[in-house]
């Protein structure tokens, strides 16, 4: 027998590994969730102004606590790169707030000019950047827990992310861009013209090699970044793509959208490897940082009370029961 494709190989394993576990902990929607780096936490963050924390056993999410304290909708999260007990979260009340999962409470809350919509942190764990409603970028040193620089941009800046190195920052933009500056300088170095559309999130990958967007004009593509050069585009959705996500390994994709399903795709070729099924628009998908379980959230309605947000966190990727 001829030995089988890597893809063959990733779509034979979702087959037996395609379950899907809930979680209802929240009473709005879930706009954000994460894994910590070593992969034992799950956060969400919602409308309903709270961050619920997940301890992850091999067949089963469960929830540990709910952090409270944001006088808003809890907008994005993420964790430290590297200690897995230090989260900080990005709020439409003016904060950005830095959690402790040890001690179960807010170590920090740092003021900011406007309502946080995007928040990144460098993967050297020294600068946390929060992007707000007037595309003003706040860079906060995580240490001192204060401000140290202000950017005003004068175009429409959605998702922000570091280079591996920590000393380059990445903004997508409106027009369809990626704007890529040096930090802590600041001074542009490229501007990409990634898509004809909005360009809405960017994520890179594990080994730092590539990075990947996702557009208002349903394409996700895939960029080398040293050439800063397109290696490939993922057409499979249809409508705007409003996050993506690295598997562990680099070798997946998962994209999300208004679309009834989240697309996974294989880094390297671009050919499908499967879908999960949704009910309403995705909003937010997380790959664990060390197996092929996806986190991810959608605007899902309550079963029973159609006006009502479910307020739930899914997990897929768990085995099958035989």
């Amino acid at each position: 027998m001829a030995p089988q494709s890597s893809v063959e190989e990733l779509i034979t394993y979702f087959k037996s590994h395609n379950k899907v576990r809930e979680q209802q902990s929240h009473t709005a929607k879930v706009h954000s969730v994460g894994w910590n780096c070593d992969g034992k936490l799950l956060a969400s963050g919602s409308f309903d102004k709270c961050v619920c924390i997940f301890s992850l056993s091999p067949d089963r999410l469960k929830q540990e606590t709910t952090f409270r304290g944001h006088g808003g909708s809890v907008d994005q999260l993420c964790w430290h790169a590297s200690n897995p007990e230090l989260l900080s979260t990005a709020s439409g009340d003016k904060t950005v707030r830095i959690w402790d999962t040890r001690t179960q409470k807010s170590t920090a809350t740092i003021s900011t000019k406007g309502e946080n919509i995007n928040i990144s942190w460098s993967p050297d764990g020294n600068t946390i950047a929060v992007g707000n409603k007037e595309d003003l970028v706040t860079f906060i040193d995580a240490r001192a827990m204060k401000i140290k620089h202000e950017e005003q941009f004068n175009f429409e800046v959605n998702e922000i992310s570091w280079n591996k190195d920590s000393d380059t920052f990445y903004l997508t933009n409106g027009q369809g861009c990626v704007h890529i500056l040096s930090y802590p300088s600041l001074e542009l170095l490229h501007v990409i013209k990634a898509h004809p559309g909005t360009c809405i999130c960017i994520e890179f990958d594990p080994t730092g090699r590539y990075f990947a967007t996702g557009s208002a004009d349903a394409l996700v593509s895939l960029w080398d970044a040293d050439e800063l050069c397109c290696l490939r585009t993922f057409s499979r959705l249809d409508w705007p793509v409003r996050t993506i996500s690295f598997s562990h390994d680099g070798k997946l994709l998962a994209a999300a959208s208004e679309d009834l399903i989240i697309d996974i795709g294989e880094v390297e070729t671009g050919e499908k490897v499967t879908d999960i099924p949704v009910e309403a628009a995705t909003f937010t998908v997380a790959w664990h940082p060390k197996q092929y379980l996806l986190a991810f959230a959608c605007d899902d309605k309550d079963s029973y009370d159609r006006k009502r947000d479910a307020g739930s966190l899914k997990v897929f990727g768990f085995p099958n029961e035989n």
